[in-house]
């Protein structure tokens, strides 16, 4: 109830009055009520059910109609990797609430997987091919890594060869694996990181105060590069190319909002792989 209360911007109270309220209207108990827990009986869950199948059929609706109109408007949900954030999606967003002032955007920011479905997302961008038959994935970019460390560090004063970086820290993301390659050469193998995090932006930050190495995604550094504050190494070594894709519900039809910001990310994206534009 206190949960709910917060979302719907309400007091506890005046919740639980409301649920009474529909109690009385409809002449049953919706809710087993507890000291300590609250579930929905029989007849609550019904309802909810079917209250659920009549907001989807107010949404579809409602995105049909915004579909035959042509004009983007209302809340768009975006989800995206923590690294866009920093500014790989401010000139897209700003180009999309610029052309469409009846668009809101709603920006939620994580590295963890999320239920679009369940989230109630317009679009998502991933890295990575996903399975979800649920889901439709349309490729954006695929973009390098840079092997960097803080201008200030040892290895970027001196760092002769590949296999001086198992002298100092590996900061890596929890999610990638650490072999690079070169042509014409075995692949090469990162010693275990001594720092691993779930969040790719944390990675840069540490990078960047010089606790060590990492590889790092190079969209998302390319003004510190240029800047100097961060020192690409062994540019002839890489990891695989990072994927990202779009992601929308299987759908019969997409939006005008969705479509609107798929189109501006697609433009956006295809000048950042050709260094022709630089994130805000």
């Amino acid at each position: 109830m206190s949960l709910a209360a917060k979302q719907l911007g309400m007091t506890t109270s005046a919740v639980s009055q409301q649920i009474k309220t529909l109690e009385q209207e409809v002449g049953l108990n919706l809710f087993n009520r507890s000291p300590r827990s609250l579930s929905l009986t029989e007849a609550g869950d019904i309802y909810y059910q079917s209250c659920k199948k009549l907001l989807q059929t107010a949404e579809q609706t409602k995105q049909k109609l915004q579909y035959l109109t042509g004009i983007p408007s209302g809340k768009l949900k975006l989800v995206a990797p923590v690294g866009f954030g920093a500014g790989l999606l401010s000139e897209p967003l700003k180009r999309l609430i610029e052309l469409h002032p009846k668009l809101n955007i709603e920006l939620i920011l994580t590295d963890e997987p999320v239920d679009m479905l369940k989230e109630g997302a317009d679009l998502a961008l991933c890295i990575g091919p996903l399975n979800d038959s649920n889901l439709i994935a349309r490729k954006l970019a695929q973009w390098p890594y840079a092997l960097c460390v803080n201008a200030t560090h040892p290895l970027a004063i001196n760092d002769q060869c590949i296999e001086q970086l198992n002298q100092h820290a590996h900061i890596a993301h929890s999610h990638l694996n650490y072999q690079l390659f070169k042509p014409n050469s075995a692949p090469y193998t990162l010693n275990a990181p001594r720092i691993k995090v779930n969040n790719m932006q944390s990675v840069i930050q540490l990078v960047c105060d010089g606790l060590g190495y990492a590889m790092l995604p190079e969209p998302e550094v390319r003004e510190r590069i240029k800047n100097k504050e961060l020192k690409q190494l062994h540019k002839d070594w890489q990891r695989s190319n990072y994927t990202v894709y779009a992601v929308t519900p299987k759908r019969d039809f997409i939006a005008a909002k969705t479509y609107a910001l798929l189109d501006i990310l697609k433009k956006h994206f295809a000048e950042v792989t050709l260094g022709t534009k630089h994130h805000l």
